[in-house]
């Protein structure tokens, strides 16, 4: 090969005639450079140092001849520029151009791409300074040798991310399990794949480990949405039927709607296995936000609990062989009177039970039951038939109801110390609303069987209890939209509430 002629590189790389030209070429690369930095926002650090790097080149290439060492100044600032317009260029080329003819190559091809520019660019400048590459390249090949041999562990990574890149066995935003440890992928470069956990832990994990083991990728089936089955484990005791547990377990948390929680498959509860005492259940749901498994797990296991206590179900307890003393008796009973006290003035709050003598509302408060309630859960249907009364201990409910076209209103937000279901606890009547809970609620409920009693012993009740549930059902009336009213006619009088209480409970026949 003929020498080059014993002209400087860098005029045969530019000729002066051409700076005009490199000017307007670095000027169109900077104006899509900038489109890149507005639309992804992802990458505008590094197109911002970038860009910046390449006008400070500029500016030297046109005013280096100004200085002393002009000339040497000016063929670095060329080399800086070029490697500098490739990696532009090369971001441009996958980040902005691609994506509008919808293709999405995987990351790591941008950075070999990158690196063959620079290698290109370095055998240009060689070959423009007068080297023979042929000479190069015969030497190149026992170079090559000698790195493929010591850098095998580094080739085998660069060649397992590509094949993980390329047939897609995993992808940014992948949920992954490596034996023991859970994360989401968050980038696959050339040496390495990233994983950050629930922890904030970061995990570098090399591409050649992922290909030669197995891992799990989780929550991903082929056309499905990503979610992720869990399993929350309870026991109870063998004197309730599996099938009562399990009604109730699943009709409390298909009504909760949770968030978390996948609508469909829907949770179920099943029963695992019979123990020392106790039956084992499970319920499976499916997560949605895999970054939030313990989370709702949490939310899961308190709808589980309120929705058996509401129903008088505990959950079984370890057996133990105690020994009991006095001091462990007199405690319980000094227990079992505070208790006590706490409902009989939680009940005083009561308008409708305020006539009620003192040993009367003892006999209530020993069989009110503790009705807990967790945020979403709906205590009571409209149209729904109840014989109970709930009384608010804490927490917050709406009321919503129906309308004619389909569509819910909310008329009503009670607190701590109010109480509804009083309709149905002394008419009845259906629920006129649907009460949800708004946030975890703890309510006293008072059921039908239990103030019957009193009202055989004293008849006259009915005509105050009827009074004040005229007032209460005027002033419900009052805050119901008016299109509900229009064909429920009047609101019944003092005189037919009485009668509908005594009919109830059954009053005139005694």
């Amino acid at each position: 090969m003929e020498p080059l002629p014993a002209v400087g590189w860098l005029e045969r790389l530019i000729p002066a005639v051409w700076y005009g030209s490199l000017t307007v070429f670095v000027a169109v690369t900077a104006a899509f450079a900038l489109m890149l930095y507005l639309l992804r926002p992802d990458s505008r650090k590094r197109v911002l140092r970038t860009l910046l790097i390449t006008l400070a080149a500029l500016l030297v290439v046109n005013f280096s001849s100004q200085i002393a060492p002009g000339q040497m100044v000016r063929q670095g600032a060329v080399v800086v520029m070029g490697l500098a317009l490739i990696r532009l260029w090369a971001m441009l080329l996958f980040r902005l151009f691609m994506p509008v003819l919808r293709l999405h190559p995987p990351r790591i091809l941008e950075d070999i791409l990158v690196t063959v520019g620079y290698v290109g660019w370095g055998l240009v400048l060689l070959r423009l300074a007068g080297l023979d590459l042929s000479h190069i390249v015969t030497t190149s090949a026992v170079i090559t040798a000698v790195l493929a041999f010591s850098m095998q562990d580094t080739l085998g990574n660069i060649l397992a991310g590509l094949s993980l890149q390329f047939d897609n066995s995993v992808e940014i935003g992948d949920w992954v399990k490596v034996g023991d440890l859970v994360g989401r992928v968050v980038e696959i470069n050339w040496r390495a794949t990233t994983v950050e956990t629930r922890n904030w832990e970061t995990l570098v994990i090399p591409n050649s480990v992922l290909m030669k083991n197995h891992f799990a990728i989780l929550g991903k089936r082929h056309g499905c949405p990503q979610q992720w089955r869990r399993w929350v484990w309870f026991n109870i005791n063998w004197d309730t039927l599996p099938t009562q547990i399990i009604t109730v377990v699943e009709k409390s948390l298909r009504e909760a709607q949770l968030p978390g929680v996948a609508l469909s498959p829907e949770p179920n509860c099943i029963l695992m296995g019979f123990e020392n005492g106790y039956s084992r259940y499970a319920v499976r749901y499916w997560l949605t936000n895999l970054a939030a498994d313990d989370l709702t797990d949490s939310i899961v296991r308190t709808h589980i609990d309120a929705a058996l206590r509401r129903h008088n179900l505990r959950m079984a307890s370890p057996f133990y062989n105690v020994l009991t003393i006095k001091e462990n008796e007199k405690y319980m009973e000094a227990r079992m009177k505070k208790h006590l006290e706490e409902r009989v003035l939680a009940l005083r709050k009561v308008e409708l039970l305020s006539s009620l003598n003192d040993e009367e509302m003892v006999v209530l408060a020993d069989q009110l039951k503790f009705t807990p309630f967790v945020t979403g859960d709906i205590i009571m249907h409209q149209g729904s038939v109840a014989h109970w009364l709930y009384i608010m201990l804490s927490g917050e409910v709406e009321v919503w109801v129906s309308m004619p076209d389909g569509s819910r209103k909310l008329v009503d937000v009670l607190k701590a110390g109010s109480f509804f279901g009083e309709m149905g606890l002394m008419t009845g009547e259906s629920r006129s609303g649907t009460v949800i809970a708004r946030s975890n609620v703890e309510c006293l409920r008072l059921d039908k069987e239990a103030f019957q009693t009193i009202l055989v012993s004293r008849k006259e009740l009915a005509e105050t209890i009827s009074s004040i549930l005229a007032e209460r059902l005027e002033e419900r009336r009052n805050r119901m939209p008016e299109e509900l009213l229009a064909g429920d006619g009047e609101a019944p009088r003092r005189g037919e509430l009485v009668e509908r209480i005594r009919n109830f409970f059954g009053l005139s026949k005694h």
